[in-house]
């Protein structure tokens, strides 16, 4: 079974940092394209970073550029986003999503994530 598991959201000042992290199971996530979505209240859900971990291939979106990275560690089947200088905008659910293509995610559209997790939330006071 197809399943992805979010941890490591929290509520945490402004200008602090967390690392959030989706375990995987049912599918190699090595080759996999997967990336991080986050949806504010009243907002529209967007896609915050993607990557192929063993083609060492990431897309950060311009919101969490110079304070985000997305990374993986093969060995655990584990997906990360680590978040650093965390402002109040940033307040949101986080998703971890993964799609069915391998090799990069060159092309790749929002709507080809066909695999999502639960979420976690995460909270960011000024």
């Amino acid at each position: 079974q197809v399943q992805l598991v979010e941890s490591g959201g929290g509520s945490v000042q402004a200008g602090g940092s967390l690392r959030l992290s989706c375990k995987a199971s049912g599918f190699i996530v090595s080759w996999r394209c997967m990336g991080w979505f986050r949806q504010a209240p009243g907002k529209e859900r967007e896609g915050v970073a993607k990557t192929v971990i063993s083609a060492g291939e990431t897309l950060v979106a311009d919101s969490g550029l110079g304070r985000f990275a997305i990374s993986g560690d093969i060995a655990r089947h584990t997906l990360y986003l680590e978040m650093n200088n965390l402002k109040p905008e940033d307040t949101a659910m986080y998703y971890c999503a993964a799609t069915f293509f391998d090799g990069s995610c060159d092309g790749v559209s929002d709507s080809d994530f066909r695999v999502w997790g639960q979420g976690t939330q995460v909270t960011v006071s000024s």
